[in-house]
């Protein structure tokens, strides 16, 4: 069976779909077959980051609506083998996704052999987020650390413990792992942002993985390409320990502190 592993947040604008495409990428790059499904009705981004914008024909919404199968719709990446795209409509309302049409696309993948099905959510609380987390064995909570962010954070673990399939049915709850994105020590020991404690504390989930502050992201998502794909970067490097930490492996937490300045930068104040 395929494990179902929907990245969400609650709050906007905190990298969810740039987590989705870097951990999907991850993942296949070590194996397993893996694709990620844009719940994003209307408001489609995934494509775009993942770099087949101009390969889209069909979408999901045709697909639970029978007006394409997954065969048709699935976009290969052209880099990382395993790896498959299912993107959003761009042209329907939310409210086109329904439980009983999602539950037979992911019955579908589940039979097509796939290992991991991410399910990149949208922001708030509404149908297309709900969509995304019911059916989830487990959840990659993505935070900034930010009050608002974390306060967000918080509401929707309340809502992953009441309102999933695995909640409504009794069964043992989504396993849950906290996501920090955009961190900055600097700013921390400066008091402008959160500390990685601080969030802990608040949201009591397992730390899976701490996402510095970094122009990559930026980058990448400019050029179509997932920034996990750039082991050069901080941020590639971060979410590669993310995906190993996923998938068991014990990897210690890099990027948590401020960067000591050699001599030279702090005579030129680079």
């Amino acid at each position: 069976m395929a494990r179902i592993i929907v990245v969400t947040s609650g709050k906007g604008g905190v990298g969810k779909t740039t987590s989705s495409a870097a951990i999907s990428t991850g993942l296949a790059q070590r194996g397993n077959k893996t694709v990620v499904i844009d719940f994003d009705v209307g408001l489609r981004n995934l494509d775009l980051i993942m770099g087949c914008e101009r390969r889209v024909v069909y979408d999901f919404v045709n697909v639970i609506n029978d007006e394409a199968n997954l065969n048709q719709a699935l976009i290969k990446d052209k880099r990382v083998e395993n790896l498959f795209i299912l993107p959003a409509s761009q042209t329907r309302d939310k409210d086109a996704l329904n439980r009983e049409g999602v539950e037979r696309v992911i019955t579908k993948l589940s039979e097509m052999g796939f290992d991991y099905i991410v399910c990149d959510s949208p922001a708030g609380i509404e149908t297309g987020a709900l969509m995304a987390l019911y059916f989830a064995d487990e959840a990659i909570v993505t935070t900034n650390p930010e009050v608002s962010s974390v306060r967000d954070s918080d509401r929707i673990l309340g809502i992953l413990a009441s309102k999933s399939r695995r909640a409504e049915l009794g069964l043992e709850p989504i396993k849950e792992h906290l996501l920090l994105t955009r961190y900055a020590p600097t700013r921390v020991n400066k008091g402008d942002m959160l500390s990685v404690e601080d969030v802990q504390e608040i949201l009591a989930i397992p730390l899976l993985g701490v996402i510095p502050e970094s122009s990559s992201v930026l980058r990448a998502s400019n050029a179509g390409e997932p920034v996990i794909l750039d082991g050069e970067s901080d941020a590639g490097q971060a979410y590669d320990d993310a995906v190993a930490r996923l998938l068991g492996e014990k990897r210690e937490f890099r990027f948590l502190t401020e960067e000591k300045k050699g001599f030279l930068s702090r005579l030129f104040g680079s």
